[in-house]
C-alpha cells in the first residue's frame, strides 16, 4: 500500500463493480478513505468489504445518482463518516445497447439520467465539499466512444459521454477560482464483467485491433484518476486522458496487423 492519497476521503460512484471498482480499491490502497456509491447492495458490500480485508478503509452506500435526494445523502453520508471530500469519482454509467431505429425515448432517458445527468448531480452536490478542501478534485468516467468513436448500438451510450466533456470544460473555468479541478478519463475497451458474455471469438478480435494487443484492466483506468488526483497534477485541469492501448491510433485494421 501507498500513501498518495492518505487520509483523503474519496466518492466513487459506481464503484461496486467494473472500473468503478477497481477504482475504489486503487484508491484504498493509497491511503483514501472510500465511499463506494451504488444501485447493488449485495455487490456494493463486497466490493467495500475485500478493501476492508485488505486492509483499506471503505463503506458502501445505495445511491442512484439520477436523483438530487440520494446525491445528497451521498454527501451527507460521506461527511459524517469520513469528515468531508476530497475527491470524487464520477463513475456510474450504464450502456444498454440499442440501434437507432429501436432506440426509444425511455432508452435514451434511462442512459442520460446516470450517465450525464448524475455527473452534473454528483458534482453539484460535492461541490460545497470540494471547496473547503485546498484543491478539490473531481475525475470523471468518459470513454472513447462517443468522443472520438463510434459503435452501433450505442448512439445513446455516446452522446451522454460526449456531454460530460462539454459540461467539464465550462465547470473547469467556474471551479477554478476555488483551486478545484476537473479532467475526464476516456477508457477504450477494458475488461470487467460487462464483457463477459460476449464471447472469446469477439474478444479476440476487439484485442487484435489494439496496438498493444490486449484489453485493459480497471487499475489501468484508475492510475490514470489517482495521478489526476494528485498533487502532481494541480495545475490539470478540463482535460482529457485516452487510456486505450493505442485503440484509437490506428486508421484501419491493415496498421496493427
Amino acid at each position: 500500500m501507498g500513501n498518495r492519497m492518505e487520509q483523503k476521503s474519496v466518492v466513487v460512484t459506481g464503484g461496486s463493480k467494473g472500473i468503478g471498482r477497481g477504482i475504489a480499491r486503487v484508491f484504498a490502497s493509497e491511503g483514501a478513505k472510500v465511499l463506494i456509491a451504488a444501485r447493488q447492495q449485495d455487490v456494493g458490500e463486497q466490493a467495500a468489504k475485500e478493501i476492508v480485508d485488505a486492509g483499506g478503509t471503505a463503506s458502501f452506500l445505495s445511491v442512484y445518482t439520477g436523483n438530487w435526494k440520494d446525491v445528497e445523502n451521498m454527501v451527507q453520508t460521506t461527511v459524517d463518516r469520513y469528515g468531508g471530500i476530497d475527491v470524487l469519482c464520477s463513475n456510474a454509467g450504464i450502456f444498454p445497447s440499442a440501434r437507432v431505429e429501436e432506440l426509444t425515448e425511455a432508452d435514451w432517458d434511462a442512459v442520460s439520467a446516470v450517465n450525464l445527468k448524475g455527473t452534473f448531480l454528483a458534482v453539484k452536490a460535492c461541490l460545497p465539499e470540494l471547496k473547503k478542501r485546498d484543491g478539490g478534485r473531481i475525475l470523471l468516467t468518459s470513454s472513447i466512444t462517443g468522443p472520438i468513436t463510434g459503435y452501433p448500438g450505442w448512439a445513446h451510450y455516446g452522446a451522454t459521454k460526449a456531454g460530460m466533456l462539454g459540461f467539464m470544460r465550462t465547470a473547469a473555468i467556474e471551479f477554478a477560482k476555488d483551486k478545484i479541478t476537473i479532467n475526464a478519463v476516456m477508457p477504450g475497451n477494458i475488461m470487467t464483467e460487462g464483457l463477459d458474455d460476449i464471447g472469446d471469438d469477439y474478444l479476440r478480435r476487439m484485442e487484435q485491433s489494439i496496438p498493444l494487443g490486449k484489453l485493459g484492466e480497471p487499475e489501468d483506468i484508475a492510475y490514470a484518476m489517482l495521478f489526476l488526483a494528485s498533487h502532481e497534477a494541480k495545475y490539470i485541469t478540463g482535460q482529457t486522458l485516452v487510456v486505450d492501448g493505442g485503440q484509437t491510433l490506428p486508421e484501419s485494421m491493415d496498421a496493427v496487423s
